[in-house]
């Protein structure tokens, strides 16, 4: 049986098309079978290009049939495979053809490459946790979907801010007039949370986030939650303020005053397909551009040993000293008698001399 693999491609742009023209041929040439979804395949015609054989999802192919899809475009057009692939456990491979790209494995200049090792199997599969979401309206349920990156309760009026009351775990935490809260997965910790501030969670860290978008409050911090808990956010309804949900910015609802907005993590992960064991932190540096040029990295072991050496000891040492034999023994409560030699305890002069009485009481002359 021919193995089949979906490419899926952002047909808004001229070089994406032309990457989905490239990879359909290289599969076909390697004797796989790339499969296209109707308005893809539409678009890539009408340009006129020549095409080779491909299959029709849902037409030739079945989803359940698909081995990998091959996603050409940003992090946009990752999110939409990822909606249609829901239903199935097939991995995502994504070739950044947009800006950041964090949830992409390779960039347009590793095209050949990246069909190489699909052919080849080359390619492990990352379960990244999603968001299960949802909405109650005066206790009726009104929507439950899903996400990836994060859900995000926003304002519906650019002029108002709405009124919400976030809560962990049946517990409220904090009232506030903001633009919105996020809660996120860590895959969505570098989309949305991150530009409000939000920390960056490693992918493989099981948590979830809440972040506040522009809150008027003290108390407004992002808050890093364990993955058992619910997040949920109120919108209250001592305002007439509307808020709306966004789900990886595909999917929303509106949320008038008094929507319940209940998240939690979802049973059902998203699989993405890596090609290179790549460190999360080495992602960051490359996607961010992010400044390291000093680094020398650790030292080896070898060299660390001949550097180190052990530090000596230094034991104190004590000095015995003999009790002067002449010096006045003080008892507790005596006074300190008056000595020539220090004329500075009662005013005297440096000569030595000084006024006052005697010790056994009679005057100087």
């Amino acid at each position: 049986m021919s193995r089949k693999i979906l490419v899926m491609t952002h047909t808004g742009r001229h070089e994406a098309k032309e990457a989905a023209r490239q990879s359909c041929e290289q599969l076909h040439d390697a004797g796989l079978v790339p499969v296209l979804c109707r308005p893809d395949l539409e678009a890539l015609r009408a340009d006129g290009s020549d095409m080779a054989p491909v299959e029709i999802l849902e037409e030739d192919v079945a989803l359940r049939e698909i081995e990998i899809v091959m996603v050409l475009g940003g992090d946009g057009s990752i999110l939409r495979a990822a909606e249609l692939v829901r239903g199935v456990d097939t991995p995502l491979l994504g070739v950044n053809l947009g800006h950041v790209g964090f949830l992409a494995e390779s960039e347009r200049s590793g095209l050949s490459e990246t069909v190489e090792a699909i052919v080849d199997g080359r390619y492990t599969v990352e379960r990244r946790m999603a968001l299960d979401i949802t909405v109650w309206e005066q206790r009726r349920k009104v929507l439950h979907t899903w996400a990836l990156n994060e859900a995000s309760v926003e304002k519906g009026n650019r002029e108002k801010m709405i009124e919400v009351v976030t809560e962990v775990d049946r517990r409220p935490l904090s009232t506030f007039g903001c633009d919105g809260v996020v809660m996120a997965t860590p895959t969505g910790s570098t989309a949305y949370a991150f530009s409000a501030g939000g920390p960056v969670v490693w992918p493989e860290v099981e948590a979830l986030l809440m972040v506040p978008l522009s809150a008027h409050a003290l108390f407004s911090r992002p808050l890093v939650i364990s993955p058992r808990s619910m997040m949920a956010v109120e919108v209250l309804t001592r305002t007439d303020a509307r808020g709306v949900l966004w789900c990886d910015g595909r999917r929303t609802v509106d949320l008038p005053p008094g929507s319940r907005i209940e998240v939690r993590r979802s049973e059902k992960s998203v699989n993405l397909a890596r090609m290179h064991a790549t460190p999360f932190s080495e992602r960051l540096v490359k996607k961010f551009e992010l400044p390291i040029a000093g680094w020398r990295g650790p030292m080896p072991k070898e060299q660390l040993e001949a550097l180190t050496s052990a530090l000596s000891v230094v034991q104190p040492t004590t000095k015995v000293v003999a009790q002067d034999e002449e010096q006045v023994k003080l008892s507790v409560g005596r006074e300190i008698p008056h000595h020539n030699d220090a004329p500075w305890l009662d005013g005297g002069s440096s000569t030595g001399e000084r006024t006052g009485d005697r010790p056994d009481g009679s005057s100087r002359s």
